[in-house]
């Protein structure tokens, strides 16, 4: 069964609001990570997460299951954070589900199949429960649904909460007690199980009782008998179905005298569900309990801002030292919500290392157009344009003793350039330590150069990597010796270290004293093939 019954109560949630951090600026790594899992779903630089749910009757099992991973997704965030309890903090969306699975209200291998998709998609900046969260929204927002507000920061919890989930078998009241728990009116209780049951169904082979008919069938192994007769697209029809007397819900009209969805949609003489004949009314209810549901979580994790798209965001910028002794910057920019436009162009621009501006520094970025990428929410689509810092296959290069600081951008749409600094903030940059372009690839294997700047005195470097342990992303630290540099050319020395251990996201930091200076993340870096 999906359920579903979050968070707090009205009256409750002004005073359990989790904290909320300052606002975004870049570069911020946690920020940086949560936007772009957010906002990069389809196209150009897309991340993983999406895939799961284009199309939307998806599912890692196969299509003639008759299921689809949407339903799971939302189901999982559900399940996870309904352990939740207002009045002592304990429960909620904290990944938790992962050592919950042999309770009676978790039936079904609906919740390790999540992890197993979603899982590799955390990492330090996103947990696994940020994610299950996000993946839930994302499910809701890629399959026909209203966006929800999503934030950041949720802690992955190291055991099982209490039980908290609603079983099928049990009467009104204690339905109602338990949303209670978990803060939420009788009205909210009809709508979180209205909104998460327009995904989704009962599977015979889970609860034959409800169930009771044989349903499996070629393209239906599972037996899944669904709420709606659009299981796999975010709508009203779970309302408008029951109100009509159409519905094939298992748990309206089903043989099992509870029907446990029925007797919680007429509880207060279906007015709720009545308003939900309304879709945008639908539509809106649905997003503010999402976003409630998926923002329970135990007292004392501090969740950050709501987070939108950076208007102007750089990506993977990284420097690189050249043989020459000059340095080679790296990059993309996205431009939120535009168009592919002939007559755009766009360049980067930098001050120096002191923070000087300097002649000859400003680059033309280049665009081709495959860097396009898509984000739906609200059944409405939104574009944005990608640049890169290379143009076709030169790189903006720049003079080592001068170096780079801060960077920003001019864009000229054919009527004169607009800066997009970060409202004169600029984008910060440090060339202390970085790559050097004798690094390369040999099958697993990684030969890094590393350039140091000279003057400095270093007390550590080392690479921060990350992998997965027991579902969850884990940083570990790779000393890189610092004994004889391999290269001492121009301003910078070089340092060889090779490792075969880099599969996930990594990046160089180097110590002096109590400062840490560090790359952003490297993975995505092209390594040429070693000679």
């Amino acid at each position: 069964m999906t359920l579903l019954c979050p968070s707090w109560r009205t009256f409750l949630s002004l005073l359990v609001l989790p904290s909320i951090v300052l606002a975004y600026k870049w570069p911020n790594p946690q920020l940086d990570e949560l936007e772009s899992q957010r906002y990069d779903r389809m196209g150009y630089n897309a991340r993983a997460l999406s895939e799961g749910v284009i199309p939307c009757d998806q599912f890692l099992l196969g299509e003639t299951v008759g299921r689809a991973n949407a339903a799971d997704w939302l189901r999982t965030a559900y399940h996870d954070m309904a352990t939740h309890n207002v009045t002592s903090g304990t429960g909620g969306l904290d990944g938790s589900i992962r050592f919950e699975q042999d309770q009676p209200a978790n039936v079904g291998n609906g919740f390790a199949l999540t992890v197993l998709l979603l899982r590799g998609e955390a990492n330090r900046y996103i947990s696994l429960s940020d994610i299950l969260a996000l993946g839930a929204i994302t499910a809701v927002e890629q399959c026909g649904g209203p966006k929800v507000n999503f934030r950041g920061g949720r802690v992955d919890a190291t055991k099982a909460d209490a039980p908290g989930v609603p079983e099928p078998q049990q009467d009104l009241k204690t339905h109602t007690e338990i949303f209670a728990r978990q803060g939420f009116t009788q009205a909210e209780m009809i709508g979180l199980v209205a909104c998460g049951h327009t995904f989704g169904g009962v599977q015979h082979q889970l609860f034959p009782n409800i169930v009771t008919n044989d349903t499996r069938g070629v393209n239906n192994t599972s037996g899944n008998v669904h709420f709606d007769s659009t299981f796999i697209t975010f709508d009203n029809n779970i309302a408008t179905e029951y109100l009509d007397g159409t519905t094939h819900n298992p748990l309206v009209v089903g043989p099992d005298e509870t029907n446990s969805d029925k007797r919680i949609f007429s509880s207060d003489g279906n007015r709720t569900m009545n308003s939900f004949r309304n879709q945008r009314v639908f539509f809106k209810t649905c997003a503010d309990l999402f976003a409630r549901m998926v923002d329970t979580v135990p007292r004392g994790v501090q969740l950050t801002q709501v987070i939108e798209p950076m208007p102007v965001k750089p990506q993977g910028v990284h420097l690189v030292y050249m043989n020459d002794g000059r340095i080679r910057m790296h990059g993309d920019v996205r431009l939120w919500n535009t168009h592919e436009d002939p007559e755009r162009s766009a360049e980067v621009c930098w001050l120096d290392r002191l923070g000087h501006e300097c002649d000859g520094c400003c680059w033309q970025l280049g665009h081709t157009s495959d860097q396009v990428s898509t984000f739906v929410a609200d059944r409405k689509e939104t574009t944005s344009v990608w640049y890169s810092f290379n143009q076709t296959t030169r790189y903006p290069i720049l003079d080592a003793n001068s170096s780079v600081s801060k960077f920003w951008f001019e864009i000229d749409e054919g009527h004169g350039k607009r800066v997009e600094d970060q409202e004169g903030h600029r984008y910060a940059l440090q060339d202390v330590v970085m790559l050097a372009d004798s690094s390369c690839r040999e099958d697993l294997n990684l030969t890094l150069g590393i350039a140091v700047r000279k003057g400095i005195k270093p007390t550590r470097l080392y690479l921060e990597a990350e992998s997965i342990i027991d579902d969850l992303p884990v940083v570990r630290t790779i000393n890189v010796p610092m004994t004889t540099p391999t290269s001492r050319n121009g301003l910078y020395n070089v340092y060889t270290f090779s490792d075969s251990t880099l599969f996930r996201e990594w990046n160089i930091v180097l110590e002096v004293g109590n400062k840490k200076y560090a790359t952003t993340n490297l993975q995505r870096h092209e390594f040429p093939d070693c000679a």
